[in-house]
């Protein structure tokens, strides 16, 4: 009897173990899988789950639900397979200047009225408004910028105003008593910002519908850390000027220059969690490595060697070899899909690793575009984190 039991052991042993990582595998899978239309049948073996059956008749944008389990018999996840068309991006990795005019105003802090009875705490503040919230309107009437929202506090009929502020999405209204200031002017403590400018890096071109895709993820504001909703927006031609460079527990930065600020390549319309998005212009790129490449899909991308394209010097991107260390099983798009440590002795020493800056460089692999560089490490410079390619194309609105 014990033999018989020794023997069971010894040959159920390996099965469990290769059912238990198999389960993992297939846990780790998204719910929601893009694969090339027309594709021939894709495998769901015991050691293959990263590839998925029955989908070659599927036709472009349609779904299919697949069942996937563990050798046939143990059934572990449905997925949702979604045909999508070869799609060729003309590659970026140039620096841009990015401009953009919020929409509404964004409130970063509070602050004391001085009137002639002496300092008054913020009005606004006593009724909960909140550091983060967007003014939409005032009594109803759209703001456009921080002058147009201080002509409207100073010209309102009522003491008592309403603003529509804009919170985590939703809309909200709060009624502020205004205070006449030593000045004469009317205010409701607040400080505000209406715009920002910055350089990042240039990730894609689809020619097909003019439409561009940087970064990879959202621009947010400085103080306050809220995605910025985008009211209009410009692209413009930038050129590096100098590089701080990236140590242990300071990262560091690419500095650049916005050049013909009059002549804008492009115009931003989106800002989201996997970065910024709009229409260019004929000219948006002007790299000599400028080229063609079909984009990797996620069940195409392998940890090992990879290059990123991006540019450290003038104007001009350049290839430099960083290594896939770890792909994450994301369920929803966001800017760390993959984990990326810098190997290329040129950038390194340049740079340091990732840089400020250097957002949105085009992450290449097998001569396809599976990604862009989205944040760097504080305490590991070489070491940062990349978006799946086909986040930005989702967010884009070309798949």
């Amino acid at each position: 009897m014990k033999k018989v039991i020794k023997i069971l052991c010894c040959v159920l042993t390996p099965i469990i173990i290769m059912c238990i990582l198999a389960y993992a595998k297939v846990k780790d899978i998204p719910n929601t899988v893009f694969v090339r239309q027309g594709e021939n049948g894709l495998k769901t073996s015991l050691f293959e789950f990263d590839r998925y059956k029955e989908v070659a008749s599927i036709g472009e944008s349609k779904i299919k639900k697949v069942d996937i389990s563990i050798l046939g018999i143990l059934p572990v996840k449905s997925v949702s397979v979604k045909s999508v068309p070869r799609i060729k991006l003309n590659v970026g990795g140039q620096p841009i200047g990015i401009k953009l005019n919020t929409k509404g105003v964004l409130i970063v802090g509070f602050s004391d009225i001085n009137t002639s009875n002496g300092k008054i705490p913020s009005p606004a503040a006593a009724e909960g408004v909140q550091i983060g919230d967007s003014i939409i309107k005032v009594n109803g009437e759209n703001i456009l910028d921080i002058q147009d929202l201080g002509n409207k506090i100073n010209k309102a009929k009522d003491n008592k105003i309403s603003l529509t502020l804009e919170r985590k999405g939703k809309y909200i209204t709060k009624v502020i008593t205004r205070v006449k200031s030593e000045d004469n002017n009317y205010k409701i403590g607040l400080w505000v910002r209406d715009s920002t400018a910055g350089v990042g890096t240039l990730t894609f071109y689809y020619s097909k519908t003019n439409q561009f895709g940087a970064l990879g993820h959202p621009i947010t504001d400085v103080d306050t850390g809220t995605m910025l909703k985008v009211n209009s927006g410009n692209l413009l031609n930038s050129s590096i000027v100098s590089i701080r460079k990236g140590f242990k527990g300071t990262p560091g930065e690419i500095r650049g220059i916005f050049v013909n600020e009059d002549n804008p390549i492009g115009s931003v319309q989106n800002n989201t969690m996997c970065g910024i998005f709009g229409k260019g212009a004929s000219n948006v790129f002007s790299n000599k490595l400028n080229k063609q490449m079909e984009i990797g899909l996620r069940n195409e991308i392998k940890t090992g060697e990879a290059k990123i394209l991006t540019t450290i010097d003038g104007d001009e991107p350049k290839l430099y070899s960083v290594y896939i260390e770890k792909l994450y099983p994301q369920e929803s798009p966001g800017p760390k899909s993959m984990l990326i440590r810098v190997t290329d002795s040129e950038l390194l020493k340049k740079t340091g690793g990732i840089v400020q800056g250097m957002s949105g460089s085009p992450i290449i692999q097998n001569n396809k575009i599976v990604g862009a560089v989205t944040h760097v490490l504080i305490n590991k410079p070489d070491v940062g984190y990349g978006i799946y390619i086909e986040w930005m194309l989702k967010d884009a609105g070309i798949f």
